[in-house]
């Protein structure tokens, strides 16, 4: 709930969202991770008003929400590992990448294509509310497609406007980084990096090879989450005219983390760049992060950030 809402106030956008939901329409909704742009997984109409809000290529799958295991093994063929994966991280961080069942009640393109689904259970309450009520959701970042996450409602009604009516506003995502991207199968596949780190999923199924050149899973396109000015990284001094983003002795006009903690930095990626990117500079700089740990999913954002810019 965002400070100064009433109970009463997120009880109303919720019903108001179900009912958005369940009539075809899309709502932005709060997760744990990133605000993400909501509809029925189900609904042809819905999926493709998700796609055009965002101006997303079509060939972009879509991450599919669901409560929890037992739903999601209505949509998606799950091995061993996956279980596995599932039981130790969900409701959690964690997307998982898997064949798609010949019966599951989806609308053609949230698969982009792809013989596979992404699935997640969200660890958020008012998310999971709006699952229980309309049924599984596919819910890609409630922004326009490459440009910077939302983590703040505001940061939704910034990016699309009008394109969204409604916002369901649950305060600023805790973890502020998208979820981990997996493929389980014959070999184990670290798609994307996120919230949850590579290790903590290693020691449950072992080595993850790296992600194929195609693009498989949301998040893997090379230019991504990026701001409109170019973005210069590893930066220890700033030049005049770039706003600069510290982290730890770096400092900055904003710091990811002054004390150099890297889930900090993590929830304070997105916000750091909505705040540089309405800035008067024509340029952003950010300091070094090491490349370890959470480190290592905000060097993926920030490369993907600055690439093509």
């Amino acid at each position: 709930m965002n400070q100064g809402q009433t109970g009463k106030d997120v009880a109303q956008a919720l019903a108001d969202a179900a009912a958005a939901l369940r009539a075809g329409g899309i709502v932005a909704v709060p997760t744990e991770t990133v605000y993400g742009l909501a509809g029925r997984a189900d609904s042809a109409a819905a999926v493709a008003a998700i796609y055009a809000a965002k101006g997303r290529p079509a060939t972009n799958p879509l991450i599919v929400h669901v409560i929890g295991l037992a739903q999601a093994e209505t949509l998606a063929v799950f091995d061993a590992p996956a279980r596995a994966l599932a039981a130790a991280f969900w409701p959690g961080p964690l997307t998982l990448v898997l064949p798609v069942r010949p019966d599951a009640a989806l609308a053609a393109a949230v698969t982009g294509g792809q013989p596979t689904i992404a699935v997640r259970a969200p660890d958020h309450p008012l998310m999971q509310a709006l699952i229980a009520a309309a049924g599984p959701l596919a819910a890609p970042s409630a922004n326009r497609s490459g440009h910077v996450s939302p983590t703040t409602a505001a940061h939704v009604r910034a990016s699309l406007g009008a394109a969204t009516p409604l916002v369901v506003d649950g305060g600023p995502c805790t973890a502020g980084l998208e979820s981990t991207i997996v493929a389980t199968g014959t070999t184990p596949r670290l798609l994307r990096p996120g919230a949850l780190a590579a290790a903590a999923i290693e020691a449950i199924i072992g080595p993850l090879a790296g992600a194929p050149s195609a693009i498989v899973a949301p998040g893997m396109m090379e230019s991504h989450y990026a701001p409109r000015q170019p973005l210069r990284l590893n930066a220890i001094t700033p030049a005049p005219d770039e706003y600069m983003i510290g982290f730890g002795p770096v400092p900055g006009d904003t710091s990811l983390s002054p004390a150099g903690n890297l889930a900090e930095a993590a929830a304070a990626l997105y916000a750091a760049l909505h705040l540089a990117e309405a800035s008067d500079r024509p340029r952003i700089a950010i300091a070094p992060v090491p490349n370890e740990g959470l480190g290592r999913a905000i060097n993926d954002r920030l490369r993907r950030a600055s690439a093509g810019r």
